[in-house]
């Protein structure tokens, strides 16, 4: 009797645990919250655990073994993977660069140094299904990275490759330079991104403009040399996504891709507007020290909207994401009216 008194408590403890115990995510599930290019979470702590979950069975079904050193380019790329899974390496890709950009940068507890490694592993991943195409290595070993690039048709690798790799060089004025000066990244992300425009331009909410303008706006002011900031392409750029007459009114640049139009669903993606005020308004506010009036009125207008229309259903985690980055500019803001 006593023996069996002993074993209730313990049985119990079981049983709770057991209840409380949650599953990670299977590939099929894991799969599902990507709809076209978004990762459709909600920006939650279930969001971020539902994507760290979602990497964990992308990189069981791919194969990663455990203590790979993912933020090491040639690691990844000496890994053996089915062909069959290149798109599950975009997808991984993805993840990564949203699981920081959507959860971790703003974390106290996340280093600079943590940002970095994670962007250069969804770098890494989306070099790795570019590499999966014989055709891509072949153009690179004999003509370089870019003359690749010209060639590629793989839209999401080559669009997450780009947007991790700029990311991994931004956190820093030094690696910024480095990236500039030394290591050749701007060339091949432009080359990237004209190479998105040719094959799908749409592609995450026309989000290859976004990342022109972004890419422009938010280089390091040089004395010379062609990558450097450069906001009159920045605004050309960001006026394919922006519903902005007055302020584009004059938006031209000779050397840059034309394009169509102003599609009205840009503005269903916040971020397009939200980059518009980050990158382009308050880095050109900067750069003439202008601290009143004008430019600012339009900053505010612009985020006021962005925090006055419903997140909707179809881009829930950055249109979230978004107002919350709105109402932050927004206080900036309104410090110079």
């Amino acid at each position: 009797m006593r023996k069996m008194r002993r074993l209730i408590p313990l049985a119990l403890m079981f049983l709770v645990g057991f209840g409380c115990l949650t599953y990670a995510l299977s590939l099929d599930d894991a799969l599902a919250l990507f709809q076209g290019s978004d990762i459709m979470v909600p920006y939650s702590e279930e969001g971020q655990q539902q994507l760290e979950e979602a990497i964990d069975a992308l990189k069981e079904a791919i194969g990663v073994p455990d203590g790979l050193a993912e933020t090491d380019e040639d690691a990844v790329g000496a890994l053996a993977v089915d062909p069959a899974d290149k798109d599950l390496l975009n997808k991984l890709s993805q993840a990564y660069y949203t699981l920081m950009d959507a959860f971790l940068q703003n974390d106290p507890d996340v280093t600079t140094a943590d940002v970095i490694a994670m962007y250069l592993k969804g770098k890494n991943w989306g070099m790795k299904s570019l590499r999966m195409n014989p055709e891509f290595v072949r153009i690179e070993q004999q003509d370089g990275f870019i003359a690749a690039v010209r060639a590629e048709t793989d839209v999401a690798a080559l669009y997450w490759t780009n947007a991790n790799w700029l990311r991994s060089i931004s956190q820093t004025k030094d690696d910024k330079l480095k990236a500039m000066l030394i290591w050749g990244v701007p060339p091949k992300s432009e080359a990237m991104m004209f190479r998105l425009l040719e094959l799908d331009d749409t592609y995450n909410s026309y989000g290859t403009y976004r990342s022109l303008g972004a890419f422009w706006g938010g280089m390091e002011k040089l004395p010379m040399g062609y990558f450097r900031k450069n906001l009159a392409k920045s605004l050309y750029y960001f006026c394919k996504v922006v519903d902005e007459p007055q302020l584009c009114a004059e938006a031209e640049c000779e050397d840059c891709p034309a394009y169509s139009q102003f599609d009205p669903a840009a503005n269903e993606y916040f971020e397009n507007r939200l980059f518009f005020v980050e990158y382009y308004l308050m880095e050109y506010l900067a750069w003439k020290g202008i601290e009143q009036g004008g430019l600012w009125e339009d900053a505010k207008r612009i985020l006021a909207d962005i925090l006055a229309e419903p997140i909707g259903d179809k881009h829930p985690l950055y249109n979230a994401i978004s107002q919350e980055k709105a109402a932050e500019f927004l206080e900036e803001v309104e410090e110079h009216l």
